[in-house]
């Protein structure tokens, strides 16, 4: 997802390149590239704060190792996706690298467009450092495996979207004792939705009243962004038990309540509402808000609480050049339904987004081979823990143990340790090779729930059916 933050050749970016002590395998690199000296990679991908860590200090540091030139177009997220498919498509080999969010992968492996890096190494092990391991790599990586098991592309940020609020509100006396005049309860984080809409609603009176730019909620609700789409679908929805879209793969695609599926369940309705209402009552950006936006609002100290990408929750909360709120910010899980949390802790539905991404080397590539020792220089151990703090990503499982992550984790209200113990009840999106024709088929319906043209009832219903239709046509239902 596209963020605000941006690592350019900064002090940040120096200073962690200059603080870097990487004990790599130096030789491996020098000698393996040897046969590349003059070769340029060109990667593409999203312009997120792990992509710009790659950019600005991954990419000179192997340059330096192995002589190979590492050059990283970071850009929007739709432009990104747009020059990677079509350089695929059209086989021109502009790319060696293209990152792949997890959301979309199962597309490009249908249409066999990666390098199954597992095989390609094991075919070239002189290109194989030593002590490449790809068990050490988290779970995450299994979103990148194919259904051989092998790795079609190279993790490099994972994060969970985490309920974010703000500890300094939450924990003043005087916002503490009106809360409880008003709720008859005490000020507490939401558990339920129930609680969010009253701590929502709470808060927001609470900026009229005493003229503040405060309201009680953020919102990814963006008129005609696909933001807005996978916010209610990913996030949302899946905290009232509707899981992964409301598409039963298991019952011919089926979405309807109809034919079996729950896009257009009691359930889903009662989710889009819920959410409708707290847009209603956010920052009013919320309308133009996507993943960017709710992260510079709640860095703002424009919103109480909010759901926000993970990736962004550790300069929010440590950054004082970006955000007006370092040391206010804590995390938790997502309110949810009754039930919800029960099915997730048995694997049965999950309670949130799973986001990330990794790079991919596109079989249309003109250098795979040094491409696959710049796939495991991403790897390496020893640059993962000034990655993190750069990007709030994890990817493999020793850097939870880091002494510098566990640092700043200390300071994020213990998000890492959320992502460790507790990643296991949310989800990434479901292995559709239909993602974006899907997507794109319901998205303008959608729009026009979120515009008022369409009642919110009769919009999921027609958003159902066109899932189906579009189902029907790309051959899925029979």
């Amino acid at each position: 997802m596209q963020q605000f933050f941006r690592l350019g050749a900064s002090a940040l970016a120096l200073s962690l390149m200059a603080g870097s002590a990487l004990a790599l395998d130096a030789d491996f690199y020098k000698k393996a590239g040897e046969p590349f000296q003059g070769v340029t990679l060109r990667g593409v991908t999203e312009s997120t704060p792990a992509s710009n860590y790659v950019r600005e200090v991954l990419a000179p540091r192997f340059e330096e190792m192995t002589g190979i030139k590492v050059e990283i177009e970071t850009t929007s997220w739709d432009q990104m996706y747009d020059k990677a498919i079509k350089d695929m498509e059209a086989k021109t080999g502009i790319y060696d690298m293209v990152y792949i969010e997890q959301d979309i992968v199962y597309a490009y492996l249908a249409r066999d467009f990666l390098v199954d890096m597992t095989a390609a190494l094991e075919a070239k092990p002189n290109l194989k450092l030593p002590d490449f391991d790809e068990g050490r790599l988290t779970s995450f990586a299994d979103n990148f495996r194919g259904k051989n098991g092998h790795l079609y592309g190279m993790p490099m940020e994972a994060f969970v979207k985490p309920y974010v609020y703000r500890t300094d509100l939450f924990e003043n006396p005087e916002i503490k004792a009106a809360f409880k005049e008003k709720t008859g309860r005490d000020l507490a984080p939401a558990k339920t939705h129930e609680d969010y809409t009253q701590i929502a609603e709470f808060f927001t009176q609470w900026g009229k009243d005493h003229n503040e730019e405060l309201w009680g909620t953020t919102a990814q609700a963006h008129t005609g962004h696909a933001a807005s789409w996978y916010e209610f679908f990913e996030s949302v929805a899946p905290t009232f038990g509707v899981y992964d879209w409301g598409i039963d793969a298991n019952n011919n695609y089926a979405a309807t309540v109809e034919h079996g599926g729950r896009m257009n369940s009691p359930e889903a309705k009662e989710a889009l509402k819920y959410w409708l209402h707290l847009r209603d009552i956010a920052p009013p950006e919320s309308v133009q808000s996507t993943w960017s936006e709710v992260a510079t609002t709640m860095a703002a100290g424009r919103a109480a609480q909010g759901l926000v990408y993970g990736e962004n929750v550790a300069w929010i909360a440590s950054d004082p050049n970006q955000s007006r709120v370092v040391g206010k910010i804590g995390v938790a899980l997502p309110p949810v339904s009754e039930g919800v949390m029960e099915a997730a802790e048995k694997g049965e539905g999950y309670i949130g987004y799973y986001d990330g991404g990794a790079f991919g080397l596109p079989v249309t590539s003109k250098n795979q081979d040094p491409t696959l020792l710049f796939m495991q220089f991403l790897a390496e151990e020893e640059i993962q823990p000034d990655w993190t703090l750069a990007g709030s990503r994890i990817t493999t499982t020793a850097t939870y143990d880091d002494p510098k992550v566990k640092e700043l984790d200390a300071k994020l209200s213990g998000y890492f340790t959320m992502m460790k113990d507790q990643g296991k009840l949310f989800k990434g999106a479901p292995p559709y090779p239909f993602h974006a024709q899907v997507r794109e088929a319901t998205a303008p319906i959608f729009y026009e729930i979120l515009t008022g043209t369409i009642d919110p009832d009769a919009g999921l219903d027609q958003m159902a059916a066109k899932a189906e239709q579009e189902l029907t046509d790309l051959g899925y239902r029979q």
